[in-house]
């Protein structure tokens, strides 16, 4: 509805009311204009309403929802189930061009639109979580391994001789194949044991360096976010090895936009040494379904041409949903999760050295580790060697997600590298360990449900009760569940 529309209107409608009217849509186009304008997330979410008005307006933007449009080429926004169209509102043509994932196409106005906002809403979120002097960032539809693995085949052009990616080992094997994925090698550097703390062992990364040639080295790829005991990345050191040997700088910034430290220590890192890129995931920081990942950094240029290393065009899907999910929270309602999910951490971290001190193990101290954190199994890992992964065993079947068992010598090979002691980022940790983490969402029920489960399979396990996994596991019934749904109310 538009002025004349509005005015015409008046001739079947009392002009009162349809001036009333106009004022209420005036309301919500104003939240658009703002939005349009200042390209940054709004202070407070939209309500729905706004939100599906504004994404229909972009909609029927795109030549696939022109009311005459005539379309004879092979990709004409075609959808054959009504509803697969609803469920994208109608964006049907994706976005980029097959040169640029961030170009404007010429008959999509509104998904093209809808890109260039997302990037920008995205952008300021990250400067708000922390990185203040990041200059650019595009949104991906691809998950952080891939991502990844996009940045690298992008320095390749930059760096045409160099065939190896220095890379502090952490345990995950998404981060590890992007590497191989792109042809390049990874020297794994080994971490160093602190305490209870896995860190970086910066000389031996300058050793590798010095060993193998600067030139030979395509970038160093670091870590934030990371299962404890490992810890983040010594960023700085590492920011400031990469200037000193003007090697480029990769961070798997995974999950680490929720977490303040993780992003203090990539802008920190970019203030004293060299940062290229940092890469996270969308789902495990925005809370939308898994796909898609952010590139952010620091020289827009660089950024840019990683964007124009991405061939054809590719789905809004990714963007629909977090631009969807950022309008709703607003800016003071993400920042509210980001301020809760650190309150539940310290909850989860008290509570789980009170259960750790009953059954005579111990929380680890990992300080520099925001997120994860791990009470050792040392008791189960010398009575019984099976019992450590029965534990997870009987903590998934208690309907425990995300908890992870890690026992000791367990031996993996991805792609042809073998690593010893896999899933505890180290040849030999002194102990098997439970992990628990503490992500964006966690709510206080999950937690408490969690310690109560968690400690009845604990008494399980040491009563030598496990006469079979199954028997455990389902007994979690009656009166077991009634007490879980009081935790929950």
């Amino acid at each position: 509805m538009n002025t004349e529309n509005f005015g015409s209107s008046e001739r079947l409608v009392t002009a009162a009311y349809v001036r009333q009217g106009a004022q209420g849509r005036r309301g919500h186009e104003l939240l658009l204009r703002a939005l349009l304008e200042q390209g940054k997330c709004p202070e407070d979410g939209w309500d729905e309403s706004t939100i599906e008005l504004f994404l229909h307006e972009l909609a029927i933007m795109d030549s696939n929802n022109f009311l005459g449009n005539c379309g004879v080429g092979e990709r004409e926004g075609r959808v054959a189930s009504g509803l697969v169209a609803r469920r994208h509102y109608r964006l049907i043509h994706g976005i980029g061009r097959s040169g640029d994932i961030s170009a404007v196409q010429p008959k999509a106005a509104g998904s093209s639109l809808l890109n260039k906002l997302t990037n920008s809403v995205v952008l300021d979120i990250i400067k708000q979580a922390g990185v203040r002097t990041v200059t650019n960032c595009f949104v991906v539809p691809m998950a952080t391994g891939m991502s990844l693995t996009l940045c690298f085949l992008t320095l390749r052009h930059k760096r045409p001789k160099a065939k190896y990616i220095i890379w502090p080992r952490i345990d995950q094997k998404s981060c590890f194949k992007s590497m191989i994925t792109a042809g390049f090698e990874p020297v794994v550097i080994e971490n160093v044991l602190e305490g209870d703390e896995l860190r970086t062992d910066i000389e031996a990364v300058e050793a590798k360096i010095k060993t193998l040639g600067a030139e030979n080295i395509l970038c160093v790829h670091s870590t934030t976010s990371c299962f404890a005991p490992r810890v983040p990345d010594r960023l700085e050191e590492l920011a400031i090895i990469c200037a000193n040997y003007d090697i480029p700088h990769i961070v798997n910034n995974a999950y680490g936009v929720q977490s303040s430290k993780c992003m203090h220590l990539i802008q920190q890192g970019a203030r004293v040494g060299r940062i290229d890129a940092f890469v996270q995931s969308l789902d495990k920081n925005f809370m939308v379904p898994v796909g898609g990942a952010i590139i952010a950094g620091f020289n827009e240029s660089f950024i840019q041409e990683i964007s124009k290393m991405y061939p054809g065009r590719a789905s809004a899907s990714p963007s629909l949903d977090v631009l969807i999910t950022l309008l709703s929270l607003g800016a003071s309602g993400y920042k509210q999760l980001l301020k809760e999910r650190k309150e539940m951490f310290s909850y989860l971290s008290s509570e789980l050295k009170k259960l750790a001190d009953i059954h005579n193990e111990r929380l680890l101290d990992t300080p520099h580790n925001p997120i994860s954190l791990a009470m050792s199994l040392k008791n189960l890992d010398e009575n019984n060697d099976a019992a450590v992964t029965q534990l997870g065993s009987m903590l998934f079947t208690r309907q425990v997600s995300g908890a992870r068992v890690v026992p000791r010598g367990s031996v993996q090979t991805v792609n042809n590298y073998t690593f010893k002691g896999f899933m505890s980022h180290t040849n030999d940790y002194p102990c098997a360990y439970l992990n628990a983490a503490s992500a964006i969402g966690i709510k206080k029920q999950d937690v408490d449900i969690f310690l109560k489960r968690l400690d009845k399979c604990l008494k399980a396990s040491r009563k030598g009760k496990e006469k079979s996994v199954n028997e455990i596991c389902t007994s979690n019934t009656g009166t077991e569940q009634l007490e879980d749904q009081k935790i929950q109310t």
